[in-house]
């Protein structure tokens, strides 16, 4: 084939693409999309509870005191470990601290330390705290109550924002004389917040007789939040 031939052979291939191109090319930028924005609020029963117990003693030395705190201590750790719904690992010692307390001439030492427990079923932490009690611990602080798996929960208010951005975006589509069609971008938006109760803590004087009172404890729910922001196509 002589160079010429070759040349218009080429030119003529290079229309022939131009042309299958085109009508690609016009159908994007001709293309309708809908952008919409949804926020989601769900709320979720609580599954898990957080139990602080602390145990006070104080005596005439360091080493007495310690002794006395890590006894007692040791007791209410055992209470715990046996307590339904306290799984291996989620129970944790806390500081150790030990100070002088004077007490007119007479300087005596006080130990504290304390536990903190994860409670996988979480109505029973006013009978936790009153077996504690019971047990010889001397604070109390909590209980605390949450959703163990947040990303779990994060994943439902977000499956619910998407939810709502489409009931949104067929709305505005049918205005529009068109039907909805697939979703081409989707980003999640500010972040998932996870709000949970606040309880303040409570404290138990140390020497005062133990209770036997088991006290009312309501899980309750946790909200959580998301926010999506949905590009979809129109047909």
């Amino acid at each position: 084939m002589s160079p010429k031939k070759k040349t218009s052979a080429a030119l003529a291939l290079v229309a022939l693409l131009a042309c299958a191109l085109l009508p690609a090319a016009a159908s994007a930028a001709t293309g309708r999309t809908v952008a919409v924005t949804a926020k989601a609020t769900i709320k979720l029963p609580n599954d898990t509870a957080t139990v602080g117990l602390g145990v006070k003693r104080e005596r005439k030395t360091r080493s007495a005191a310690l002794q006395e705190t890590a006894k007692g201590l040791r007791e209410v750790i055992a209470v715990a470990q046996a307590f339904p719904g306290v799984e291996e690992g989620d129970i944790r010692t806390g500081r150790i601290n030990v100070r002088p307390v004077h007490k007119g001439k007479v300087t005596v030492y006080r130990a504290t330390e304390g536990i903190s427990v994860t409670l996988h079923e979480p109505a029973r932490a006013g009978e936790l705290i009153s077996k504690g009690l019971a047990a010889g611990a001397t604070g109390v602080s909590g209980p605390s109550f949450k959703v163990g798996n947040e990303e779990e929960a994060f994943g439902k208010a977000l499956a619910a924002a998407f939810t709502k951005a489409k009931e949104r975006a067929t709305i505005l589509a049918g205005q529009a004389g068109a039907t909805l069609g697939q979703a081409i971008t989707i980003e999640e938006g500010e972040g998932a917040e996870l709000v949970q109760p606040e309880f303040k803590s409570a404290s138990v004087a140390g020497g005062a007789a133990p209770t036997t009172a088991t006290p009312p404890t309501k899980p309750g729910t946790s909200t959580v939040r998301a926010t999506v922001h949905v590009i979809f196509e129109l047909t």
